[in-house]
């Protein structure tokens, strides 16, 4: 969407820009580069950095005896379609069906359309990948911890794209309640289903239309413009970088990419996932340090397994801590409001290295 802005006023125009700089209380409306969604920075709203790290996580019933997932042979969960372990046959993360799916691969897609609405059979497939230490979550992993997750998620993705009518891939990890995560023992999901998710398919959608119109990759363009500019990095290396995103839709929401153009995950080789796991875990811990462990989802957006090729688009992990809620502007419009700026959040995570 595109939104006419008058420069006509002469003086009037300039008066008015120089009026907004002085007023504190002004918002930005920030437009997504690929998607053309838009955020609103409430600066009228804004916080000190500090002040999110106030807000008290929810804690679960962390009684590890009671734990499903710290021995999930005991406590009677699927058979494992992937088990890692140690020299000694200690298992170090394993993945394993999801007792309580929310798709079966049992029953294959079939309609079940009403009059005017289209609708589905809730075909698919729905795993768990589980790290054996309970209390250690994601940004208390070590590197090669982060890598050997990564190389799950890869592995399973590898398999699930291969069967029949799976089109579309989730991986995500919820970290505490208000983030989704009815179980406290550090867990990911994935989900193998015949749907592209829509926002992947916005994303994937923007990513074609700029390419179309400037010649460019619009990734390339965003990680290029990150790198030099320096204000929203976190952390980077010569193979991936770690940003508040221009138009973060959440109070220190992070991205991770790859500076090469790249649209599938699962094509990431073994020397890249190493160096995935620097910048990620980099990432983690200056959030986790940050907000003093907050709740917290990340997700891999990546192109589809649907068969078609996605040269514009490039994959990326998006983390977003759990700062606040939606209320009625949000839930009406589709608009987020952030109350700090993507510039100061990034600053302040990178003081916590």
């Amino acid at each position: 969407m595109e939104i006419e802005i008058s420069a006509s006023g002469g003086k009037k125009s300039k008066e008015n820009q120089e009026e907004c700089k002085k007023d504190n209380n002004a918002s930005e409306l920030r437009q997504d580069l690929v998607t053309g969604d838009w955020v609103v920075i409430a600066t009228g709203r804004a916080k000190r950095p500090e002040d999110f790290s106030k807000n008290v996580r929810q804690t679960s019933d962390d009684d590890v005896s009671k734990c499903l997932f710290c021995d999930p042979e005991k406590t009677g969960q699927e058979k494992d379609v992937l088990i890692y372990r140690q020299d000694d046959g200690q298992w170090t993360l394993r993945v394993f069906p999801n007792k309580y799916p929310a798709f079966s691969y049992a029953c294959s897609p079939e309609s079940l359309s009403e009059g005017p609405y289209f609708a589905m059979t809730g075909f698919g497939y729905h795993e768990v990948l589980v790290t054996r230490d309970h209390r250690r979550h994601m940004a208390l992993l070590n590197e090669m911890e982060i890598a050997e997750v990564f190389d799950a998620y890869q592995d399973r993705y590898l398999s699930l794209m291969k069967e029949k009518n799976v089109n579309y891939i989730s991986i995500f990890h919820n970290h505490g309640k208000e983030a989704g995560a009815s179980i406290a023992h550090p867990h990911s999901q994935l989900m193998a289903i015949p749907a592209i998710s829509p926002y992947v398919k916005s994303e994937l959608d923007g990513a074609e239309n700029y390419f179309r119109s400037n010649g460019n990759f619009v990734y390339g363009i965003m990680v290029e413009y990150e790198s030099q500019e320096k204000t929203r990095v976190i952390f980077e290396n010569d193979r991936f970088i770690a940003f508040c995103p221009f138009s973060s839709r959440a109070a220190f929401e992070v991205w991770v990419m790859p500076k090469y153009q790249q649209p599938y995950f699962e094509r990431t080789n073994n020397e890249d996932k190493l160096k995935l796991a620097e910048v990620f875990k980099k990432a983690m811990q200056g959030i986790y340090e940050a907000l003093k462990d907050p709740a917290y989802n990340f997700y891999i957006h990546t192109a589809p397994c649907d068969g078609r090729d996605y040269p514009s688009y490039r994959w990326h992990i998006e983390i977003l801590p759990h700062t606040a809620n939606w209320a009625g502007f949000e839930l009406e419009t589709g608009i987020e409001i952030s109350t700090i700026q993507p510039e100061v959040a990034a600053e302040y995570i990178r003081k916590q290295f």
